[in-house]
């Protein structure tokens, strides 16, 4: 690469730039501003430069915005990462309801091929799955998976699979506290999710998570124990519950939850795609993984996409409330009242509360492959994790796993870690998932099929069986506009059937994790 823009500065207020690739001590490099510094040491790709003298204490900007302090001082030309910059928060003057751009309306409306259900919903997938209330039920639904699974399932081409969704989680918390309530809405949002076309939910019987609480919470048909009590099976779409201690053990539920399962087949089978509006679509946006690059090229080009998604009618939904955080200002700035605003506020309150309860700090940066990738403090993640959000009103805020109902763009309070924020926003009803990463995370989840966009290239291309789409091209010509559609027509392929890489590798059994925060007695 030229040397001559071998730096991207961001904002013309940035008193740092990042590296497009390795750069070796003692080079003159510059931005295409024309700025330029000469290297004082080896700088690694896609990490931060000082473009000029940077004293001690002073704020270090990227997207003309503050990242940090400079915990000494940073000469320019100089590495800037966690060893000269320590993360600091400031109280926010926030501003509300003052950038409301509405995404421009499209000529023409778009159409996915997917699965109409009964109940008004939409899917995308059109599996079988077994729900389990509480750990002490999941190998019992890993055994009927596995005996289901020895079903001739070739007479069934339309079934996507057999999923065991099995959990750590289910008992020794508060009976109707917001533990159990969070874990009831999650439960209940994947039995009921429109990728799935029937569903058997297995408790054991004296576990707090009760499935008698969820049947009587949320609707779902409790079947009847006892093999000598006779129950007719329900419609395809309609959840059933059993319980182990019931039904008379391990074996008998087993024999009892296949039979039921294998009348429902024939049914489960009986679909066929038509043309649905995307209008009708839930997305969600996932960063795992993430680099320095991750807020230039993968997740604008993301926010790219969300943007036409929202101007289509349907539905983005932006996550990780912990990776919001030091960039909350952007979206109050977003929000379409006052009240959504305060809503997303207060989930950052209750985060910065959470984490002083267990003796931990919100503001910091604990993944070591994020560090290694560039990123420096969790403001300069946040900053970059919310540009998946495109530039849209925000328009909602919803709590773990609550149903999605609003239209547009939206967030859905969930933790940072991976596995546990996409549960969340595929049991509030997306159907499919975009998660961009830098580091390489090697992510699927079932029932909602997982679109991977790779930041930077040398890791799209060393991880080609994993990544769908590789935006560090923006690094070397590409546009955010150019990739942002690419994977705006991935999403509406995807949701046709066209089969990820993650799905090709079977990837997506084990990554179902309900997020419970609250303690274990």
């Amino acid at each position: 690469m030229s040397s001559e823009h071998a730096l991207l500065l961001l904002h013309p207020s940035d008193n740092v730039a990042v590296a497009r690739a390795i750069i070796p001590a003692g080079q003159t490099v510059s931005a295409a501003n024309g700025s330029a510094v000469v290297t004082r040491e080896a700088i690694p790709a896609h990490h931060k430069i000082a473009v000029r003298d940077i004293p001690e204490g002073a704020p270090i900007l990227k997207y003309g915005q503050k990242i940090g302090l400079a915990s000494s001082a940073i000469a320019a030309g100089a590495w800037v990462h966690v060893h000269n910059v320590a993360a600091s928060r400031r109280e926010t003057d926030y501003e509300y309801c003052t950038e409301l751009i509405e995404p421009p309306q499209p000529t023409t409306q778009r159409t996915f091929q997917g699965f109409r259900r009964a109940d008004g919903s939409f899917g995308t997938r059109n599996y079988v799955a077994l729900v389990s209330t509480v750990n002490c039920s999941a190998t019992t639904a890993r055994y009927v998976a596995q005996e289901l699974a020895k079903s001739d399932l070739s007479e069934y081409p339309n079934i996507d699979g057999i999923i065991p969704l099995i959990h750590k989680s289910g008992c020794a918390f508060a009976f109707g506290g917001e533990d159990h309530q969070q874990l009831n809405r999650t439960l209940a949002g994947f039995a009921r999710h429109p990728n799935i076309s029937a569903c058997l939910v297995l408790g054991l019987g004296c576990e707090t998570a009760q499935a008698g609480h969820l049947e009587q919470e949320h609707g779902l048909v409790q079947l009847g124990g006892g093999t000598s009590r006779q129950c007719s099976t329900p419609a395809v779409g309609n959840p059933m519950v059993l319980n182990i201690q019931e039904v008379g053990g391990v074996r008998k539920t087993v024999d009892r939850a296949v039979g039921v399962l294998r009348e429902l087949l024939p049914q489960a089978n009986n679909v066929r795609r038509v043309p649905i509006p995307i209008s009708e679509l839930k997305v969600g946006l996932e960063c795992g993984g993430s680099d320095g690059a991750s807020g230039i090229t993968a997740n604008p080009a993301l926010g790219y996409a969300s943007d036409l998604m929202v101007a289509h009618g349907g539905t983005a939904i932006l996550s990780e409330i912990p990776e919001v955080y030091g960039a909350e200002q952007l979206l109050t700035r977003r929000s379409i009242s006052r009240k959504v605003a305060e809503q997303l506020l207060e989930r950052i309150r209750w985060w910065e509360d959470y984490a002083r309860r267990n003796y931990a700090a919100i503001d910091n940066n604990p993944s070591v492959g994020n560090k290694h990738g560039g990123l420096t403090t969790i403001f300069e993640k946040s900053l970059g994790a919310v540009a998946k959000g495109g530039t849209a009103p925000l328009r909602a805020v919803y709590k773990y796993a609550e149903p999605v109902t609003e239209r547009g763009f939206v967030l859905m309070d969930t933790p940072g870690y991976d596995p546990a924020s996409v549960t969340g926003m595929v049991a509030g009803g997306s159907q499919v998932v975009v998660f961009t990463t830098g580091r390489g995370s090697c992510f699927g989840c079932k029932p909602a099929p997982t679109i991977k966009v790779a930041t930077n290239s040398p890791m799209f291309h060393r991880m080609q069986d994993d990544m769908d789409i590789n935006a560090g091209t923006i690094l070397e010509g590409s546009t955010v506009e150019q990739v942002g559609r690419e994977i705006f027509e991935k999403i509406i392929a995807t949701a046709s059937g066209e089969m990820t890489l993650s799905e090709k590798q079977g990837i997506g059994d084990e990554e179902f994790c309900p997020w419970v925060p609250g303690p274990i007695f």
